[in-house]
């Protein structure tokens, strides 16, 4: 994984203060790429992610803080460019639509296994029993 990330960020990309790369490179993991499947920018090889690369880093460079250039890329992309999305009113049902699939399958289970319909049996017929008892006899 760490020489795929080696060959994704182009070293020209790279700033020379090791510090503020390191957190080019934290910022970048916590990023996806738009065009990629559930891809971070910072393992990514696309021409987009490299785009975002260098975007992350100039931001650093102006001295924006690690929340504002998130903010910054989030506003530009929407939600979809964060790896791990946080709660908000916007995605809440996206949340919890696997909670609540998971609550139905179960109460829909329960309720057909725990449930027993009331079945009317009247008590056998004199004429009945006495077929009953004839079959029985043989």
């Amino acid at each position: 994984s760490s020489n795929k990330n080696a060959l994704s960020v182009e070293p020209a990309e790279m700033l020379k203060n090791h510090q503020l790369e390191e957190r080019a490179r934290k910022i970048s993991k916590l990023l996806r790429c738009v065009v990629c499947q559930n891809e971070s920018i910072d393992d990514s090889s696309a021409v987009i992610a490299s785009d975002m690369r260098i975007m992350v880093r100039r931001k650093i460079i102006e001295g924006q803080t690690d929340s504002q250039i998130i903010s910054y890329m989030q506003q530009r992309y929407g939600d979809f460019v964060l790896l791990k999305p946080k709660f908000s009113i916007n995605n809440f049902f996206l949340w919890l639509s696997p909670l609540l699939i998971l609550i139905i399958g179960l109460s829909i289970f329960f309720r057909n296994k725990l449930v027993t319909y009331p079945v009317n049996i009247k008590p056998l017929s004199k004429e009945e029993l006495v077929k009953l008892k004839k079959i029985n006899e043989k």
